[in-house]
């Protein structure tokens, strides 16, 4: 089969579309024959040598796909050759074919089409997870999402406001806001411009953010907590403003705050299975309802996944970037 290889970490151009071995399915796994995959930050990372695959994973970039069943490893049961699925991966999705634990699989739900179902397992596993699993969103609590206009804020957004929560968002373009807008978020940031603490308390008569999912960590992380309600919750999943920052315990004692930080790759196959189920039981009614719908700016072929690369590196997108297979 053909797969993106990483032929030395480095720039988008490391990334090679090259003849490799076809992937065996092993005890409880499937084997996928792939459609189409998406583009995520981890991947960029994965890129530049700084977020391996965790061991026993492939070594080739992507962290879901979409396909069909092409083989069922040993005691693998409640699937069939030929079922169209999406998956969350520890890696190998940009390939032709990927073997998968059975407890990653979703079926394509109803109402998206099979390329466009690979935009969704990260997204609404990494904010099922983070929002609602560790962080306990509620009904009439205010999130605040970081890049509201990324693949993880625009599922973050639909699925705060599916449940009866008020939405703010940051972004760095008017485009990129009204966009946010239009898929329900209440509070609009243009970070660029304005201090998302002081647009957040306004917002909230004073009170702050009930939840915060951030994707920037270091650089954000002192603003975050003081942009935190009483009893308020910060969620971590990503790195982009870096790994070291000081944290106000005064600060956070004074709120009765919290701060967790989560991320899906390295998790035992039995935590993931979990989230996924927990996914298919609450997430996936609300696509099928037309509640939730993937975002996606665009889709390249995966021989051209550099030219995705950069697209994401230079944050060019609303929501997600495809890789797709004829």
């Amino acid at each position: 089969m053909r797969a993106i290889t990483i032929s030395e970490p480095g720039g988008p151009e490391a990334l090679v579309w090259d003849e490799v071995p076809d992937p065996v399915p092993g005890e409880g796994e499937v084997l996928v024959e792939v459609a189409a995959s998406a583009v995520n930050r981890a991947d960029l990372l994965q890129r530049q040598g700084l977020y391996n695959p965790p061991p026993g994973a492939s070594p080739y970039p992507g962290l879901e796909c979409s396909g069909r069943i092409a083989a069922l490893g040993p005691g693998v049961s409640g699937w069939a050759v030929g079922d169209e699925v999406c998956a969350l991966l520890a890696g190998g999705g940009y390939a032709e074919k990927v073997a998968v634990p059975a407890g990653q699989l979703l079926p394509v739900p109803e109402g998206v089409g099979l390329d466009r179902a690979a935009a969704l397992p990260e997204v609404a596993c990494t904010v099922w997870s983070n929002v609602f699993m560790i962080s306990h969103l509620r009904p009439g609590e205010t999130l605040l999402v970081h890049g509201g206009a990324s693949g993880i804020g625009t599922m973050a957004i639909q699925l705060a406001k599916a449940v009866g929560a008020q939405v703010a968002v940051t972004a760095g373009s008017k485009e990129k806001l009204e966009f946010c807008a239009g898929l329900g978020a209440d509070v609009l940031i243009n970070y660029r411009e304005q201090d998302f603490v002081e647009e957040i308390k306004a917002a909230t008569d004073g009170a702050g953010a009930d939840v915060i999912l951030d994707n920037m960590g270091a650089k954000y992380l002192d603003r975050n907590v003081r942009a935190l309600a009483v009893n308020g919750r910060l969620a971590i999943i990503g790195m982009q403003g870096g790994i070291k920052g000081e944290l106000n315990i005064a600060t956070l004692l004074g709120k009765r705050a919290a701060v967790t930080a989560a991320s899906l790759r390295a998790r035992p196959v039995s935590e993931k299975a979990s989230i996924v189920a927990a996914v298919r039981e609450h997430v996936w009614p609300l696509i099928a309802a037309g509640h939730v719908r993937p975002v996606v700016d665009r889709e390249l072929p995966m021989s051209e996944a550099a030219a995705a690369h950069q697209v994401l590196e230079e944050s060019a997108n609303i929501g997600k970037v495809l890789l797709t297979l004829p």
